[in-house]
């Protein structure tokens, strides 16, 4: 059974991509911090990490992708989680009792504008993760403070949900990416399964130079599916880019886009060719 290394407390969204990825069979093990997670990978603590890198209503998770660069891990996989927030109180509490609402500041910026028209005027206090202010509410039993988290957490926590859905917009899913060492074994992927490649990429501040690095795929037909730019640590007003594209880096046609891109950029890595997960029903 494989240890999967996840930020948050048991019952956050990260562990349960880390279920849907690997099975009922994996071993999730919870971590502070991104960093903690990355470093549990990088030696050996844990046999593979799961980490959120995009929501489709808060956008990038900036701190992972800058992780990412920082250490020789390789991307093996993603999963798609469907993020459905629910308000959890202590038993009993009714909506007029709430004063303030407590999670990680995603959850609070993805139902920002449903607890401004269903609890005006309420105290919105950020904590370290979702899971954890279940957690921290329990333990404190305050009975004018909710929480907003899975239903899962408040199943763990033995905590009752006062209201499910509390999500602006209900096509809310996050994606999460599998991390592992270089010299982790390969997952056999399913038969015909549509491949995605990230990498990321620096070049120089000439004009054209972004241009030609993208052309190296549109030449060759080659769907892009995000592009991020981050700042490059010790170089002011350089840029790290992040790509992923459909495909594998090894099929021909990828490889000769690799090869091209080479000629303009400075630095090239592959973060990892893994199967595009499916949206989730």
């Amino acid at each position: 059974m494989s240890t999967v290394a996840y930020q948050g407390e048991p019952g956050a969204w990260s562990e349960q991509a880390a279920f849907d990825f690997f099975g009922p069979q994996a071993q999730p093990r919870p971590f502070t911090a991104f960093d903690d997670v990355f470093d549990a990978v990088a030696k050996g603590d844990c046999d593979y990490g799961c980490v959120p890198v995009e929501n489709s209503l808060a956008g990038s998770i900036h701190r992972n992708y800058d992780l990412l660069m920082r250490h020789s891990l390789r991307v093996i996989g993603e999963t798609i989680v469907r993020v459905r927030w629910c308000l959890i109180t202590h038993p009993n509490v009714e909506m007029h009792q709430i004063r303030r609402v407590t999670s990680h500041w995603q959850a609070l910026a993805q139902t920002e504008h449903t607890l401004t028209r269903t609890l005006p005027g309420v105290e919105r206090k950020e904590v370290y993760d979702t899971a954890g202010s279940v957690k921290l509410l329990k333990e404190s039993g305050a009975h004018d403070t909710a929480a907003i988290a899975s239903r899962r957490a408040a199943q763990i926590y033995e905590m009752p949900v006062l209201r499910e859905g509390l999500e602006d917009d209900p096509t809310n899913y996050t994606r999460f990416v599998i991390l592992a060492r270089e010299d982790s074994p390969t997952l056999p992927p399913p038969q015909d399964a549509p491949f995605k490649t990230s990498i990321v990429f620096v070049v120089g501040n000439v004009p054209g130079s972004l241009f030609k690095s993208l052309a190296a795929f549109s030449l060759r037909d080659i769907d892009l599916l995000k592009i991020e730019s981050r700042p490059r640590q010790g170089s002011p007003w350089e840029y790290l880019f992040y790509l992923d594209f459909v495909g594998r880096h090894d099929n021909i046609h990828c490889a000769r886009a690799l090869d091209h891109l080479r000629e303009f950029a400075t630095i090239v890595r592959i973060l990892g060719s893994y199967v595009r997960a499916e949206m989730p029903a």
